[in-house]
C-alpha cells in the first residue's frame, strides 16, 4: 500500500485562523531556533580547544535542531499561511523524512547525553574514561539509529503521508490505523523512540539528583568548599529538571495522539488535535539551545564576553557617528551665524570708522585673533542697502605676541565684490613668516 496522496489530502482541514496561528508560531520558533542554535555552535567553535567529550553531544544536538529548522519551517510556515500544502507529494515525502530523521536524532542525542552525565556524576570510575573518540562513536550511532527509522517508510515498512490537518507531512496515521505493517512500524517507533528514551532520561537524571543530594549532605560536613559544591549542584539540578520538562512538553502530546490514532477511531479525532501536538514537537528545536546556553556556565561566560566586546564596538561607533553629526551641525550653524552677522553689520554700519577692532594683545594665537575679527566691513554688498562701489577691499593687520620661535601668523584679506548675479564675500588666509618679536604685517 503506497502513500495516500490526493488533491483533497493537501487541503487544510482546520480553520484559516488556526492555520495563521500555527504559521505564526512556526515563524517565531524558526527565528528563535536559528538564532539559538547558531549561537550555540558559535560558542562551541570559540571554545573548541576546551570542549569536553560530552559537549560534542550538545553540538550534535544543535546541528540536528538546526537541520530540522532549516528543512521544515520554511515549508510549514508558507503552507500554513496559504491554508494548504503547496509543494506536492515528492516534497511531502522529503518533509516527512527530514522530520523523522532530525526528530529521532535529537531524541537519541538527548538520551545519550543524559546517560553520559549520569556516568560522570554517579559512576565517575566509568565516566572519567569517556573520551572524545567515544563521543564521536555515540554521535554516529545516534544518526544511524535515526536514519533506520526515517528510511523504513520509504522501504514500505510504515508509510509517509499528509498530516490529518492538511498543511504538513509525517507518518500516515490513516494507514497505521488500518494496515498491519504500518501499525507495527508505529508501535516500534513509539516504544524505541519515545518510551525507551523517556525511561533512560528519567532514570539518568533521577540518579543524578539522588547523587547530588547525597553529596550535598557530605559537603555540609566540610567548611572549606561548600560554596563551590553548592553552585555545581544547583546548576546540575536546574539542567536536569529543565531537560526533563522540555522533553515531556515537546514529545508527550505527539506520542499520545499517535497512539490514539493507531488504536482508536482516527475519524473521530479532530484535525486540530494533530496540529497542536505538532507545534509542541517542533518547539523542541527552540528549548534545547536555550537550556544549555542559559544553564551551562562556560557557555554563558563566552557569550557574555563576546557580547560585551560587541556592545563596546557598537557604543564606539555610535559615539563616532554622533560626534560627526554634531561637528557638521556646529559648522553649519557657525557659517550661518557668521554670514548673518556680516550682512547685519554691513547694513547697519556702512562706515569704516564706526567699526571697533580687537587689539592683538588680547590674543595668544593668530587663529584666535581671526576668531575675534571685527564683525563689520566697509561698504555694502547690495545695491539696495549700501552705496554702489565696484570693488571694496579691507586689509586688517592682526598682531600676536610670539611666545615660541615656531609661531606663525596669518594675514586675512576680506574682499567683497559686486556682481550682476550674486554678492560674494571672500576670505583669504595666507601664512607668512614672522620675526622673533611682534611686528606689524
Amino acid at each position: 500500500m503506497g502513500p495516500s496522496f490526493g488533491n483533497a489530502t493537501f487541503q487544510s482541514k482546520i480553520t484559516e485562523t488556526a492555520d495563521i496561528f500555527v504559521g505564526v508560531c512556526y515563524m517565531v520558533f524558526g527565528i528563535c531556533s536559528v538564532c539559538g542554535n547558531s549561537i550555540l555552535l558559535y560558542v562551541s567553535y570559540k571554545k573548541k580547544s576546551l570542549l569536553k567529550p560530552a559537549e560534542y553531544l550538545i553540538i550534535n544536538l544543535a546541528i540536528s535542531d538546526l537541520g530540522m529548522t532549516l528543512t521544515l519551517y520554511p515549508l510549514a510556515v508558507t503552507s500554513s499561511l496559504s491554508h494548504r500544502w503547496l509543494y506536492g507529494k515528492q516534497i511531502c515525502l522529503f518533509y516527512a523524512f527530514c522530520g523523522v530523521l532530525f526528530g529521532i536524532c535529537s531524541l537519541s542525542t538527548l538520551t545519550l547525553l543524559s546517560t553520559v552525565c549520569c556516568l560522570k556524576i554517579c559512576f565517575p570510575a566509568y565516566g572519567n574514561r569517556f573520551k572524545r573518540e567515544h563521543g564521536q562513536i555515540l554521535i554516529a550511532c545516534a544518526w544511524t539509529y535515526a536514519a533506520v527509522f526515517a528510511s523504513s517508510p520509504l522501504a514500505h515498512w510504515g508509510e509517509y503521508g499528509a498530516e490529518p490537518y492538511g498543511t504538513a507531512c509525517c507518518i500516515d496515521w490513516h494507514s497505521a490505523n488500518v494496515n498491519a505493517m504500518a501499525m507495527s512500524y508505529t508501535l516500534v517507533l513509539f516504544v524505541f523512540c519515545f518510551v525507551l528514551p523517556c525511561g533512560v532520561i528519567v532514570t539518568s537524571y533521577s540518579l543524578i539528583l539522588v547523587t547530588v543530594k547525597e553529596s550535598r549532605k557530605a559537603v555540609e560536613q566540610h567548611v572549606s568548599v561548600p560554596a563551590r559544591m553548592s553552585s555545581v549542584q544547583t546548576i546540575t539540578i536546574k539542567l536536569s529538571v529543565a531537560v526533563c520538562i522540555g522533553f515531556f512538553a515537546a514529545w508527550s502530546p505527539y506520542a499520545i495522539i499517535a497512539m490514539w490514532a493507531v488504536f482508536g477511531s482516527i475519524d473521530k479525532i479532530p484535525p486540530l488535535a494533530f496540529a497542536v501536538p505538532a507545534v509542541f514537537a517542533k518547539s523542541s528545536t527552540l528549548y534545547n539551545p536555550v537550556i544549555y546556553l542559559l544553564l551551562k556556565p562556560n557557555f554563558r561566560k563566552t557569550i557574555a564576553k563576546d557580547f560585551t566586546v560587541l556592545q563596546q564596538l557598537l557604543t564606539r561607533s555610535w559615539f563616532s557617528v554622533k560626534a560627526s553629526q554634531n561637528y557638521r551641525s556646529t559648522m553649519s550653524t557657525t557659517q550661518r551665524t557668521f554670514k548673518g552677522k556680516t550682512e547685519s553689520s554691513c547694513n547697519s554700519l556702512p562706515i569704516v570708522e564706526e567699526c571697533s577692532y580687537f587689539s592683538h594683545e588680547k590674543c595668544s594665537d593668530s587663529f584666535e585673533c581671526f576668531q575675534s575679527y571685527p564683525k563689520c566691513c566697509q561698504g555694502s554688498l547690495s545695491d539696495m542697502e549700501c552705496p554702489p562701489q565696484e570693488t571694496v577691499s579691507l586689509e586688517s593687520n592682526l598682531h600676536a605676541k610670539v611666545r615660541q620661535t615656531n609661531k606663525k601668523s596669518v594675514k586675512v584679506v576680506v574682499s567683497g565684490g559686486k556682481s550682476t548675479e550674486i554678492d560674494s564675500l571672500e576670505i583669504a588666509l595666507e601664512a607668512v613668516p614672522v620675526c622673533r618679536t611682534s611686528t606689524d604685517l
